[in-house]
This record gives structure tokens, sequence and C-alpha cells, in this order.
């Protein structure tokens, strides 16, 4: 097991939000402005001991953990009626014969089962038909293909972004095969697999 270590600034500003104001970044000692204070939310923020809503920064359960404090509202956690009675749904299903189906043993645990929090599916990427992005999808779905040259004059875009949105946002995020191939003494032509 690894133990966060935290430099004092770090340490300051994290119980100045969990003491004073319930976890709300709000306060940083003087000495820190500008960009060190970007620099200090970047690191406890990519370790995962604060998170944002968007407008303002928080104390992460990570960082009550680090800090030795008991994280907010673990003591207060609202059990529901299945829960409530798990020990005596338990002790009905063992002292039950095996091929006896309890119904209501079954209602409850479908009940249960019901308000588990599923995975969410992962979407699927989507572009629009009037973007720029989905006109270099379409010059690369043509049987010829279509040169850097040929984008960068459709798009406007510079080479090195056309490379660039072919491995980000083609290949990683929309999951495309793109294949490329150089006609002796032509210009290489790329296309989608």
């Amino acid at each position: 097991m690894t133990t966060t270590q935290l430099t004092p600034a770090q340490h300051t500003i994290l119980a100045h939000a969990v003491e004073h104001t319930s976890g709300k970044i709000d306060w940083f000692p003087d000495n820190i402005k500008g960009g060190a204070r970007k620099k200090v939310l970047d690191g406890l923020f990519n370790r995962a001991l604060i998170t944002t809503d968007g407008s303002d920064w928080f104390v992460a359960a990570e960082g009550y953990d680090v800090l030795g404090m008991q994280r907010p509202g673990l003591k207060k956690k609202a059990i529901g009626q299945f829960e409530a009675h798990l020990d005596q749904i338990i002790a009905n299903a063992e002292g039950a014969p095996a091929a006896t189906s309890d119904p209501e043993l079954e209602a409850a645990v479908t009940a249960a089962e019901s308000t588990w929090i599923q995975e969410p599916t992962q979407a699927k990427p989507r572009t629009r038909d009037n973007s720029k992005q989905a006109e270099v999808i379409r010059m690369l779905q043509r049987p010829d293909g279509a040169t850097i040259g040929q984008i960068c004059a459709a798009t406007g875009w510079q080479a090195h972004t056309v490379r660039g949105t072919f491995a980000g946002a083609f290949k990683r995020k929309l999951g495309l095969t793109i294949v490329s191939d150089k006609p002796q003494g032509g210009e290489r032509v790329y296309r989608i697999a």
C-alpha cells in the first residue's frame, strides 16, 4: 500500500477546506497565487484528491483519506427496505429446503437487483453531417481515397492537423482503421479500410 505525500501547501489547503467550508476549496495561502495556485490544484486533481462540479473545487473522498479524516456522510447512509431485512432474508433462505422456492424471497431479490447501478453503455461518438470531420470521412471512404493535400484544401487545415485527426479522432475515438498506399512516383493516399 502506498501513502500519498502532500506538500505543506496542499495539506494546508485541503485541511482548511475540510475544517471550514465543508470540503469546498475557496481559500489559499497568501503566497500561492496565479500559476502556483493552478499547479497546486492540478497536482491535487491528478491524484484524485479533489474534484470539480464545473465551477468550484471540492475535496474528494480520497482527499479525506489522505488527511486521515472520516469521509462526509459515511455514517448517514440510508439503507433500503431490502438491506434492513437482509439478515432475516438470509436466515430464511438458509433454512429453506433447496428445492423449495420462496416467492417472497425471489421478489425481494428481484427488487434489490433492479436498484443496482448498471454499467453505462459506451455510446458511439457522433459526428455532424456538415462538419469538416464528416467531410474528411467521406473523402476517405471514396474508392480512390484522399491525399493530405486534398484534405488540407477541402478543410483549410494544416497537414499536421490532418495527421493528428487521423490518429486521435478517427482511430482512437471513432475506431476507424485508416490505411495508406503510396504509388510509385505519387503522393501517399489514405482510405478507411
